[in-house]
């Protein structure tokens, strides 16, 4: 009877060992699921950090691209408004009158038309911007420490970039979230008449350095533009506390 005591008693004593290495496994189980999922959602949180960058960066892009649109829109002209009717192919565009002389004015010194080669722009609206404007005190201004300038030839600021994306988010399902977030990117930019250079190029508007045509007149503009990332409670009008401020510069030379 002992014998099979003994016997029955090492039988019991590796079941109570499974059930302990059963309990240890399932705790050091448990937390490497849950290490697991703090790294998988610091991930998240910094994907989505990246992508705000990323976001933002585009967006101060795009500030560029404004400044330099407005640039080459004051040099060459402000668009015409047609009224939504597109001009006669037989008549061809044009800018406007002027007084009547040997060429194209009848015969009592009246008005002629006056042909733009280009089609859509006013000429005379033409003029070269000049650092006449006195700059906002924004975050994106003070973020450039090289401006030895107290005047610039323009200054945007608080732009909504989300407002460009209206008709496109509109046509989504949650538009009204998406909208809402994509109204906290705002843009900003600037520009500072560097003055008349002569450049090498072909076309209007040249990077500064390139080659081609010798010998022609151009106006250097340096443009500033800033990618905003606003808070979540930020206002329409409130542009002073950024979460994300991205600043981006370039120069344009717009020939004469």
């Amino acid at each position: 009877m002992m014998a099979n005591n003994k016997i029955i008693n090492k039988k019991q004593k590796p079941n109570g060992f499974t059930l302990v290495m059963s309990l240890v496994l399932l705790l050091v189980m448990s937390l490497m699921g849950g290490s697991l999922i703090v790294i998988a959602s610091g991930d998240h949180q910094s994907n989505n950090t990246s992508d705000e960058y990323q976001q933002t960066f585009y967006v101060a892009e795009h500030a560029l691209l404004e400044g330099e649109k407005y640039i080459i829109n004051k040099m060459r002209g402000e668009f015409k408004d047609t009224g939504g009717n597109a001009p006669s192919e037989g008549d061809g565009p044009f800018t406007g009158f002027e007084q009547g002389g040997e060429e194209g004015g009848d015969e009592e010194g009246g008005e002629s038309l006056v042909k733009d080669p280009e089609g859509e722009r006013d000429v005379s609206t033409r003029v070269t911007p000049k650092n006449i404007v006195d700059p906002q005190n924004t975050p994106c201004f003070n973020s450039f420490k090289n401006l030895t300038n107290n005047k610039v030839a323009n200054h945007e600021f608080n732009l909504n970039f989300g407002g460009l994306l209206t008709n496109i988010i509109l046509q989504g399902e949650d538009s009204t979230k998406e909208q809402s977030y994509m109204n906290r990117y705002r843009f900003e930019f600037f520009s500072v008449n560097a003055g008349v250079r002569i450049f090498k190029g072909e076309g209007f508007s040249v990077k500064k350095g390139s080659t081609g045509q010798e010998g022609r007149r151009g106006t250097v503009f340096k443009i500033y533009g800033c990618g905003y990332f606003m808070p979540k409670n930020a206002g329409d009008n409130e542009y002073d506390n950024p979460e994300i401020l991205i600043p981006l510069e370039t120069i344009i030379v717009v020939s004469s």
